[in-house]
């Protein structure tokens, strides 16, 4: 959308205004659970309309049984809906408009049993939050699907929308008879109602209603509805020595993308987690049958609803998929299917403990993917992906432990990050090692048996962890759990030539050293002049809490290359420091070992983020041995982390050089390869480099016009992604302009086309085409007024941030100045997406300029200064981002050095 005088502003509403107490505080809710017991629920959403064009809202009606221990006390219901008809507490009618503007219902004069009955109106969703809406632009069909975590059942339905106040669900949905209707629970009944479906042709309508839950947390319930395709399945086994169950599997997506479902490889995978999670928690699945529904336009890579596990549909491949992502979808399966367990059967009392589920199904999702599936590169994918989220989110100043404090629903929906998940999994995986693979298994086995259907803490955790390891576990905890920082490990040989390993780092609360007990395997790899490659020659395990000095590893004569390194088999998190003599081995030469060489490649890095290895010679390391990689899953890292370096940790004098070099070599790895998954990762990352430097752009338009084999190219599948990538790096440059880029939506319209299509619209590199997406970026609407859904915002944003830095960088003031109203006017996750989006975070550091004096540092720390009251989340936002922008600079002037 253009926004002129008589346009919509970006203050115009939006579906999804803040309303007056929606951030429920810690407080709030203790006080709450203190003296409230919810028995049941029972929900009737009405979707008979939800296939007319335009469709906004939907009606609702809610029942709610809930016990006080305090009569005549008062309470309040959580909801966002769009308006509150009727409210019914114990017989007595309580005024609707009370709720007006606000996002709780209040119920005053408790009884001792309660029952409350709500009509009210909900608005489709098209963030991702609540009910989200989508009409496919493929076949003008309309799907519907819920994501509530952490707190968007509100959105839905009048609830008590916190953790603890589990209770029992019974729904039941309106709907076209031909839909699928589903939910947590079986399908009980199917009745014809009167009426007919909206926008369907006079279809009939029914009513589906589901078998009850067991109990749980609101924000983990789901609703379903649309014409998918669905693939049966099942799963027939149990615990040792107890009755076996059989559990229907079904696995759903889109009409439109049924083609591309592999639903046999997913139901197999299905059916071997079940069988290791059986085996390995010994506690049967409880929630009745399991549904994995792959969605549009979904927020997160997948939600744990038990019974109705939603995924985005990302992982249904329309296009040529890497090995690395088959194993990264099957991770993600395996994650939420842990949850079944850690987070559904026992769920956290407060977000505090986010970590109680989190963390663990980050964890055991690798160790499923490595224990019950032909994958053997589950650990090396998380020492090389999980763990770098970690360290980088670690090393912020917003950083926090594992076991956070968590205030509000701001602060916990901020806290699904690289810590709680990556940090929490790796600690884990050291605990296993700490106590024993034998006394995690059992822990976790009676932590099962002793909270089902309630609710824990770090405490009940640890509990049955001291009972069965016999160790106080609280030390370890307070080490671990409780402080936040980065260790950091490093090898070294001291003037005896002995092999000395030590922890370093400081911790960001307190200012202190950082000292965490460590079980770490030092390793030796010495160069193999038959192989050309490191190879490992020795090792030690050992219980690392000091400088400890290793007695059983021999090094080789000096001069020799080789390579210390201190945390191998990755068994602990930390930070390596790898000496000089390492450092300029691993440069050099390949590491044969592959988790051996996916840690190396972590903590170079590392090097690079930190100012100690130049970006060039990252890059050039990268350009010889990196790319030769055998696991694609490494590769793909390398690469991302060298467009990252090119961006924005490599001298702005040297970027142009380097660039085309960078560029040059993909080109000619491109046609070496002759086909497979590091062909497509490297075509993927000149795509992308290319939106910077034209060094390549003739190859990518020769590759569009059908010219491959005349280049030398074999085996490139130039699919709908790639086309669109190398469309729009041709567009950032002026190469393409938009009656190409419609022709091409054109031929195959696509949810995929479409948002590919809106960021190549916004990358064009005309001053009025900078203004009207970052125009629409802050509004959120697009040029027809209609809100833009949460892909489709995000692609304006980044195709905004593609292009001459002159014209992107001219709207910084208009950012920062309008950064509080977005926050004020948007949903939560919308107005991230647009915050951290748009920060004008890549810059150039001039030479003799310090990092802390670039304007757009100074205008940042300006902005903190006068607006100390902002919303927390949204400081926390622009804190990370500067700090983001801070290293870069100062890898930059150490790169000059």
């Amino acid at each position: 959308m253009t926004i002129t005088d008589t346009d919509a502003s970006p203050g115009a509403e939006t579906p999804f205004p803040r309303a007056a107490e929606e951030n429920l505080t810690r407080d709030e809710a203790a006080s709450r659970s203190a003296h409230l017991t919810v028995d049941a629920y029972e929900v009737d959403v009405d979707l008979s309309g939800a296939a007319a064009e335009g469709a906004s809202t939907y009606p609702v009606s809610t029942r709610i049984l809930f016990r006080s221990a305090s009569p005549g006390a008062e309470t309040f219901l959580d909801y966002l809906g769009a308006a509150v008809e009727e409210v019914i507490l114990n017989g007595a009618r309580l005024d609707p408009a009370d709720h007006v503007g606000s996002a709780r219902i209040r119920l005053p004069e408790l009884a001792a049993e309660n029952v409350v009955e709500i009509r009210s109106s909900s608005r489709y969703s098209r963030s991702g939050e609540g009910l989200h809406r989508f009409v496919d632009p493929s076949d003008g069909q309309v799907y519907l699907y819920t994501q509530y975590e952490p707190a968007d059942s509100r959105r839905v339905f009048p609830v008590f929308e916190q953790p603890d106040l589990k209770a029992t669900f019974r729904f039941s949905l309106i709907g076209p008879q031909s839909w699928e209707l589903r939910s947590n629970g079986a399908e009980v009944s199917r009745e014809s109602v009167s009426g007919t479906a909206a926008g369907l042709d006079g279809e009939g309508l029914v009513r589906v209603s589901f078998a009850e839950t067991r109990r749980m947390s609101s924000y983990i319930t789901a609703l379903l509805a649309g014409p998918y395709h669905r693939v049966d399945g099942s799963w027939a086994g149990g615990v040792e020595g107890e009755s076996p169950i059989e559990v229907p599997l079904a696995v759903l997506c889109r009409a439109s993308l049924a083609e591309h479902l592999d639903s046999e490889e997913l139901l197999e995978l299905t059916r071997s987690g079940l069988d290791f999670f059986h085996a390995e928690f010994a506690f049967t699945y409880p929630w009745g049958k399991y549904d994995q529904v792959f969605v549009p336009e979904y927020n997160l890579g997948a939600m744990e609803n038990p019974g109705l596990v939603t995924f985005t549909e990302k992982y249904v491949f329309d296009t040529d998929a890497t090995d690395a992502q088959r194993e990264t979808r099957a991770n993600t399966l395996m994650h939420e299917m842990a949850h079944m367990w850690f987070g559904d059967l026992v769920t956290m009392r407060w977000w505090d403990d986010l970590w109680l589920k989190e963390s663990f199904a980050d964890y055991m999702g690798s160790l499923a993917v490595d224990e019950a599936t032909d994958w053997t590169t589950s650990w090396i994918s998380f020492a090389n992906g999980r763990k770098a989220w970690a360290y980088v989110q670690d090393q912020l100043p917003t950083t926090h432990p594992i076991v956070a404090d968590i205030t509000d629903l701001e602060a916990a929906d901020q806290n699904f990050d690289g810590i709680t998940y990556a940090k929490g999994a790796s600690v884990l995986k050291q605990l296993a090692a700490f106590v024993g693979r034998e006394a995690f298994r059992e822990a976790a086995r009676r932590y099962f048996v002793r909270h089902a259907f309630g609710n824990a803490s770090l405490d009940d955790f640890l509990s049955v962890l001291g009972e069965v390891s016999g160790r106080d576990m609280t030390s370890w905890a307070a080490a671990w759990l409780q402080t936040a920082g980065v260790p950091e490990l490093a090898a070294s040989v001291d003037d005896a030539g002995r092999v000395v390993v030590e922890e370093r780092g400081t911790d960001p609360a307190t200012g202190g050293p950082i000292s965490r007990p460590h079980v770490v395997e030092v390793g030796v790899h010495v160069l193999d002049e038959t192989t050309g490659t490191l190879r490992r020659t020795g090792s030690e395990r050992i219980a690392l809490e000091g400088p400890r000095v290793l007695q059983e590893l021999t090094l080789p004569a000096a001069g020799a290359p080789r390579l210390l390194l201190p945390n191998e088999e990755d068994l602990t998190y930390a930070k390596l420091s790898l000496d000089p003599e390492s450092v300029a081995a691993v440069l050099t030469h390949p590491v044969e070992d592959p988790l051996a060489r996916a840690t190396v490649w972590a903590a170079l890095w590392s090097m690079v983020r930190d100012g100690e290895l130049p970006a060039a010679r990252f890059l050039e390391a990268v350009m010889t041995l990196g790319l030769q990689i055998e696991e694609v899953v490494v590769v793909q890292a390398l690469l991302r982390q060298s467009d990252r370096a090119l961006e924005a940790f490599t001298p702005a004098e040297e970027r142009e050089r380097l660039q085309e070099q960078f560029a040059a070599r993909l080109a000619e790895f491109i046609a070496e390869c002759h086909g497979g998954d590091r062909q497509r990762a490297a075509a993927r990352t000149l795509a992308t480099i290319s939106r910077r430097t034209p060094a390549q752009l003739d190859l990518l338009a020769a590759l569009l016009d059908g010219e491959a084999a005349s280049l030398g190219i074999t085996g490139l599948a130039l699919d709908e992604e790639l086309r669109w990538a190398f469309l729009q790096a041709l567009t950032t440059h002026g190469r393409v302009e938009r009656n190409a880029l419609d022709a091409e939506l054109a031929g195959r319209t696509t949810a995929r086309g479409r948002i590919a299509h809106r960021l190549a619209l916004a990358a064009r590199p005309r001053p009025a085409v900078k203004k009207e997406a970052f125009a629409q970026a802050i509004s959120g609407r697009d040029d027809d007024g209609e809100e833009l859904s949460n892909d489709h915002l995000t692609a304006t944003v980044e195709g905004f941030r593609c292009g001459p830095a002159e014209l992107v960088d001219a709207y910084e003031e208009d950012y920062f100045a309008a950064v509080v109203d977005v926050w004020e006017r948007m949903s939560q996750g919308q107005a991230t997406r647009v915050v951290a989006g748009l920060f004008p975070g890549t810059q150039d550091l001039t030479a003799g300029e310090k990092p802390q004096e670039h304007p757009t540092a100074r205008r940042t720390a300006d902005w903190l200064a006068a607006h100390q009251d902002a919303p927390a989340a949204l400081r926390r936002l622009l804190i990370e981002e500067q700090d983001h922008l801070l290293r870069s600079l100062r890898a930059q002037q150490s790169a000059r050095r």
